[in-house]
């Protein structure tokens, strides 16, 4: 690209030469020194701009350009070469921002590629989970009920009439006790639409029972409450996070927080068990990146800590704009 500047300024400067001097030809050497900065460098474009000036008074004095004084040249070429150190300035302050913004956008490419590839994972995984609970609630049916429901069918047939209806019952009652511990294992609990304050409590003190442990829930009673959907994700963040607090964790005490003020929704997770090790997220990835998932998706930001005592503290934290503009997409 250099000699091409150069070959530029060599043409432009023979035909002004040609053209004689009467005609105002000083722009078109622009080309070159356009052609040296965003092609080349700074001091390249600076150096064809200095080029620029001297074929342009050189072309007009051989032309035949007489001035009145011998400063007249020496002023038109400085004021030609500021005008083209301008040019230079401009366009490197374009380039600088070309490449800003190019950056930019291969920063973002970049991100977008890894948030598919990520998503592409969960979904992945998301399947193999849902194949493997699938075969293990196949296995637990046939396993467990349909073999206590056959039992039953025998066990009717081989009984007398007079104790059949008493036996029968008693197996039937068996048979509802299974189907309820399934139940129960696929959903703990039962989430209420519109209810998310009486599901956190509910939450708590399942927790509570189940793990044997000492978990709180603590809002204040006026909380403005977001829409159904919102509400879902929510509660599933701080489900999520008190069993992996009791999974990996091992902590004794849970409280959940739900706060409000005018400008945004706050949940808050603390424990006080083990804490996160260094790879807790490779080891254990699939739930967290469920919870930041779920927090995207209602435009909440989501962040998880290792406290400097001990347990771990999990925050989400919803702007309450974000909620109007989940509850307006959601009507």
């Amino acid at each position: 690209m250099a000699p091409l500047c150069i070959c530029i300024v060599t043409v432009v400067g023979l035909v002004d030469y040609i053209t004689g001097y009467e005609a105002f030809f000083f722009i078109f050497y622009l080309f070159a020194v356009v052609f040296a900065v965003w092609f080349v460098n700074v001091p390249f474009g600076i150096l064809i701009s200095a080029l620029s000036v001297a074929a342009w008074i050189s072309s007009n004095i051989s032309a035949g350009a007489r001035y009145s004084s011998d400063l007249v040249p020496v002023w038109n070429s400085l004021v030609m070469f500021l005008f083209y150190l301008v040019v230079v300035w401009l366009l490197t302050k374009l380039k600088g921002f070309n490449r800003e913004l190019e950056l930019r956008v291969q920063l973002r490419t970049e991100s977008l590629a890894k948030e598919i590839r990520e998503r592409l994972r969960l979904q992945k995984e998301l399947l193999r989970i849902s194949e493997r609970e699938r075969q293990r609630i196949g296995h637990e049916l046939h396993d467990g009920l349909c073999q206590h429901l056959t039992g039953t069918a025998l066990a009717v047939k081989l009984l007398p009439e007079t104790q059949s209806s008493g036996e029968l019952v008693c197996l039937l009652e068996e048979a509802i006790e299974i189907t309820r511990k399934l139940s129960r294992s696929l959903s703990p609990i039962e989430l209420k639409p519109g209810h998310l304050l009486e599901n956190f409590h509910e939450l708590a003190a399942e927790s509570s029972a189940q793990f044997k442990i000492a978990c709180r829930f603590e809002c204040d009673p006026a909380l403005p409450l977001p829409d159904a959907d919102v509400a879902v994700h929510l509660f599933h963040i701080a489900q999520e996070s008190v069993a992996n607090a009791v999974r990996h964790g091992r902590a004794k005490t849970i409280n959940i927080c739900l706060d409000a003020s005018e400008e945004e929704l706050a949940l808050t997770i603390t424990d006080d068990g083990a804490g996160m090790v260094d790879d807790f997220d490779k080891k254990n990835g699939l739930g967290l990146h469920l919870m930041r998932q779920r927090a995207d998706l209602i435009g909440a930001k989501f962040e998880i800590e290792k406290l400097t005592t001990q347990g771990v503290r999990v925050t989400c934290i919803l702007p309450l704009l974000a909620a109007a503009k989940e509850n307006s997409h959601g009507e």
